[in-house]
């Protein structure tokens, strides 16, 4: 926000229109309707209802506004439906795969070739990929494969991009 001149003839400030630096000026010409939290239309008229959208010009929060009819409130967080599952914890996918003529680039081991198992791992809103030769114990983060994923119900067809990418049996 500016700041406008107020200038009466030959430049000079006219008193009758310097700007107040309280505001109590615009708030006694809207009737009061601003300092009592509401807005004022033209004319002077209060609008009626909330006006915030979250905030105040003083910098501290308005109060939560009810939003009837739209299934929710400003400013508030919803409460969980009852009876809805929880958000979920640390989810898994698994599926053998041939590995191409490339093999999968991994982290810790390289490049590893012919027949492995892929993990596709979700966990505190990240996929990560992981690949092990099929029945060993080791498992190997495949480069490049940690990514965010923000709706967990999704990891399925992550994990199905994945095989597909990854799963050459034929060359």
């Amino acid at each position: 926000m500016g700041e406008q001149a107020v200038t009466g003839a030959g430049g000079t400030p006219a008193p009758e229109r310097t700007p107040d630096a309280t505001g109590e000026d615009a708030a006694a010409a809207a009737g009061g309707a601003a300092a009592a939290g509401g807005t004022t239309v033209p004319g002077g008229a209060a609008a009626p209802g909330p006006t915030s959208a979250g905030m105040t010009a003083d910098g501290t929060p308005a109060a939560p506004a009810d939003v009837s009819g739209a299934g929710m409130s400003a400013d508030a967080t919803p409460p969980a439906p009852a009876g809805a599952p929880a958000a979920p914890g640390p989810q898994e996918r698994t599926s053998d795969i041939t590995a191409g003529p490339g093999g999968v680039m991994t982290d810790e081991a390289g490049v590893v070739t012919g027949d492995l198992t892929l993990r596709t791992e979700y966990a505190d809103g990240q996929v990560t990929l992981r690949v092990q030769y099929k029945d060993a114990d080791e498992w190997y983060a495949v480069t490049g494969g940690r990514v965010p994923l923000a709706d967990p119900a999704a990891l399925d067809a992550v994990h199905t991009v994945a095989v597909a990418l990854l799963n050459r049996p034929e060359g």
